[in-house]
């Protein structure tokens, strides 16, 4: 997966930030996005964060996801 990529949320995600259910459980499985950056690096440092890839969903709403969290629809 790269930037720029349509995905597609396949596991059973539970957040808590979603703008229109800010504070309460909401499961985002399902919801469609597109990728807009994958971090490797922490100012030029290597890294390995458990979420990697920052997903934009719309409506100020954005989540960091696992790989195995979503699967790729299309791409841009």
């Amino acid at each position: 997966m790269k930037v720029g990529d349509r995905i597609k949320v396949i596991a059973a995600i539970t957040v808590y930030h979603h703008p229109a259910h800010r504070g309460k459980p909401f499961n985002i499985q399902g919801m469609e996005g597109q990728i807009v950056e994958i971090i490797r690096d922490w100012h030029g440092r290597p890294i390995s964060p458990n979420y990697p890839i920052k997903v934009d969903f719309g409506d100020r709403f954005f989540a960091h996801l696992a790989e195995h969290e979503i699967e790729k629809i299309s791409a841009d």
